[in-house]
């Protein structure tokens, strides 16, 4: 039988996610550059963007893609430079920067030259999706109290996803504190009553899953970032709290959805067989769909 706290529990994590997700869009305009370039601190025009929460306050300039100092963009410069700043590929390749915010495949941004600026997300797209997520967390976990984790981490998650999708980088401002945030988060979670994991899984899981993205990484670093070994930390922490099985779970999903994406644009003459892709997205998206997995049978 529904109860009323059935019904509020999404309802609440829905609106939790769509706050949060409107606050996105500065955080990820901000974060939105190559490796080894400083955050932005302005919009194609030069005006200041401070702070990290809510719109980009310049709200014309920040959905223009120009390089700075040049003259403003025609119609059509604008349209062939928002497709390729969609499909990540607004940093020219280059060889990899010596920051560690490793992008996927090894496709760095080159320093030396203008950065192309690529359009602020649009919020209400950030907001659906953060909804989204918290929602169907709220679904599958219902009333444990690992739940208040799952929607404090998911923004981070969500923002995590669509800079790297864009940059092909995962910032290590936000890759390293999800990694220690959600164990410390999760320590304090099982120290509650009616929880459904084991925060000793989570911690082993987080070294085993870093641990085997590092070797990775090792093996082929032109396939593999560093920052995805380092967004493997806080992976494997979630996945770990519902012990190994949902480790494998979110890891197998995660190869198989970036695998699938991969495929889908080499036939649609997108991509190439050697064309790098942001994977942080689909380590994101395999997590979220083994966490949904472990959270419904725990």
């Amino acid at each position: 039988m529904t109860t009323a706290l059935d019904l509020a529990l999404p309802a609440a994590a829905a609106l939790w996610g769509a706050t949060a997700g409107a606050l996105l869009p500065r955080a990820a305009y901000r974060f939105s550059t190559p490796a080894g370039e400083d955050r932005r601190t302005t919009c194609p025009a030069g005006h200041p963007v401070k702070g990290w929460l809510g719109r980009v306050p310049c709200g014309d300039c920040a959905t223009t893609v120009a390089d700075p100092g040049t003259a403003e963009p025609t119609a059509d410069e604008r349209a062939t430079a928002e497709l390729a700043a969609a499909d990540g590929e607004d940093a020219p390749p280059g060889p990899p920067a010596p920051d560690d915010e490793s992008r996927t495949g090894g496709a760095g941004g080159n320093t030396k030259t203008a950065t192309t600026h690529a359009p602020a997300p649009a919020p209400l797209t950030l907001a659906l999706t953060t909804a989204l997520v918290c929602t169907a967390l709220a679904l599958a976990t219902g009333t444990r109290p690992e739940l208040a984790v799952w929607l404090l981490l998911a923004p981070v998650g969500v923002l995590l996803a669509v800079v790297d999708f864009r940059v092909q980088r995962l910032p290590d401002p936000l890759t390293l504190p999800l990694a220690a945030a959600a164990l410390a988060l999760l320590g304090a979670a099982v120290l509650l009553p009616e929880h459904a994991g084991d925060w000793f899984t989570s911690l082993y899981a987080a070294l085993a899953l870093g641990g085997a993205y590092f070797v990775l990484f090792l093996v082929n670093p032109g396939g593999m970032g560093f920052g995805d070994v380092k967004l493997a930390l806080g992976t494997g922490a979630v996945l770990g709290w519902y012990g190994w099985p949902t480790v494998l779970l979110g890891t197998f999903a995660g190869f198989l959805l970036g695998a699938l994406y991969g495929g889908a644009l080499v036939v649609v003459r997108r991509a190439g067989r050697k064309t790098a892709i942001a994977f942080g997205p689909f380590l994101i998206a395999g997590a979220f769909a083994g966490l949904l997995v472990g959270a419904y049978t725990a």
